[in-house]
Order: C-alpha cells, then sequence, then structure tokens
C-alpha cells in the first residue's frame, strides 16, 4: 500500500512538475500553452506560475517519501487541479494545449483521489 500511495504522489508531482520548463522563457511557455507570450507582463506572470508548479511538484514528490508530508501536499494538490480544471470548464473554448493540461489535471485528481483512499485505509490499519 505505501508504495502505491508514493506512485500515485509521484504521478501528480510530476504532472505539476511538467510545467516547470516554462521558466525558460516566453518560447517556451507559447509552445507550453498554444499562446503567445509576447507581453512582459504577462511572460513574467506564466513564469512566476511555473515556480508556484515547481513548488507543488517538489511537494508531492517530496510527500510520497516523507508520510508527515501527505495530508498537505494531497491538500494542496487537490486544491491546484480542482481549481484549474473548474476554471477551464467555466472559460470554455481553450485550445489544443490547454486540453492536453486539462487531461493532465484530470489523471492528477484520480491519482490523488487513489492517494486519499489508500492513506485512509493505511491509518484505519490497526
Amino acid at each position: 500500500m505505501e508504495k502505491a500511495i508514493a506512485a500515485c504522489l509521484i504521478i501528480a508531482g510530476i504532472i505539476h512538475l511538467l510545467p516547470v520548463s516554462g521558466l525558460i522563457g516566453a518560447e517556451r511557455l507559447s509552445l507550453l500553452y498554444g499562446i503567445s507570450v509576447s507581453e512582459p507582463n504577462l511572460e513574467i506572470l506564466m513564469r512566476h506560475r511555473a515556480v508556484l508548479f515547481l513548488l507543488m511538484g517538489l511537494l508531492l514528490v517530496a510527500a510520497a517519501f516523507i508520510p508527515a508530508l501527505r495530508v498537505i501536499a494531497i491538500v494542496g494538490g487537490f486544491i491546484s487541479v480542482v481549481s484549474f480544471l473548474v476554471i477551464a470548464w467555466s472559460t470554455g473554448d481553450y485550445n489544443d494545449a490547454v486540453r492536453k493540461v486539462v487531461i493532465a489535471d484530470i489523471v492528477a485528481v484520480i491519482a490523488l483521489c487513489i492517494a486519499v483512499v489508500l492513506h485512509a485505509m493505511q491509518k484505519a490499519q490497526p
């Protein structure tokens, strides 16, 4: 069970780490999201977003190996992916690149749900 929890957290962590390459600059952000990032303020915001994903991804991966971090990592992971999915679905009309992010976040939600169930089952064992 421990390995399955860790695997789920690592999957969610990797999904959060994928956009970190956006730190490189506007060209990479454009490739990631299929949008033009020609305006400096948008580049600043999107690169900062990549930093936040780095932090969340590292926390999720660390929680795979440090059980004391699991609850906060899972809660943070859920807030991250569910908020994005709600915003994407309520806005709609997103491009194919963002559609890939939506699909990845659905995978992350599933991984986090499995981690929650397994973690709860593990805690319930005598």
